[in-house]
């Protein structure tokens, strides 16, 4: 009885829940794998709540007078650093609807900060220079993370069962720049999917560069 008791009270922990692995990969019509996309996913049975951050740093620094990274993931509520690496100053803001924000001019090596509190995405650029644009996308699940150049994003310990995918970049020919995609969850292993997507003849060179 006693071990019947043990086994029962293991399978009530939370990281005891059967779950497997989502490797999702993005390429564009023309068969490319398309970089900085953004994957989140919501179990039928609802998402856990967003982390307070996720393992990546909480951070779009400006040097070369470019945003760095081109796209961030970041949680509801996230605290995000602006740091200035450039010579020059930079005047970061965002007119985008719940994330709207003004970081005044500032010089090299000082810093800004940010908190989002509005899932959606934050598109920046800089006052100044007006080459200079990116995205924050703000999430409200745990289970998100961005393709790398390879075109591949690996979400793991998912749920198992059924869950909607979606897949947004900022230059996919979609509504709102996103599509979603219905996936059955394994209850171990790793399911692979690849989904096709129609980039903008304009898109920034940064969906076949580095993260």
């Amino acid at each position: 009885m006693k071990l019947i008791a043990l086994l029962l009270a293991a399978i009530a922990l939370p990281g005891a829940a059967l779950a497997g692995d989502l490797s999702l990969t993005v390429r564009d019509t023309l068969g490319r794998p398309v970089a900085n996309a953004v994957v989140t996913v919501y179990p039928a049975g609802g998402a856990p709540r967003a982390p307070a951050r996720f393992p990546w740093p909480m951070t779009v620094s400006q040097h070369d007078l470019q945003f760095d990274p081109f796209v961030l993931v970041a949680p509801v509520g996230a605290v995000v650093a602006f740091p200035n690496q450039d010579k020059v100053r930079h005047h970061v803001y965002s007119f985008s609807a719940g994330n709207r924000f003004e970081l005044k001019l500032y010089g090299r090596e000082q810093a800004r900060t940010v908190t989002f509190k509005a899932a959606g995405v934050a598109a920046i650029g800089c006052n100044i220079h007006d080459q200079m644009v990116g995205f924050i996308k703000v999430v409200d699940t745990p289970f998100a993370i961005k393709t790398g150049i390879d075109g591949v994003a690996l979400i793991p310990a998912l749920p198992a069962g059924a869950a909607t995918a979606r897949v947004w970049h900022p230059s996919m020919r979609a509504k709102d720049n996103e599509i979603a995609v219905a996936v059955n969850l394994p209850a171990q292993g790793v399911l692979r999917h690849e989904s096709r997507v129609e980039m903008r003849p304009n898109a920034p060179a940064q969906h076949q560069m580095k993260m």
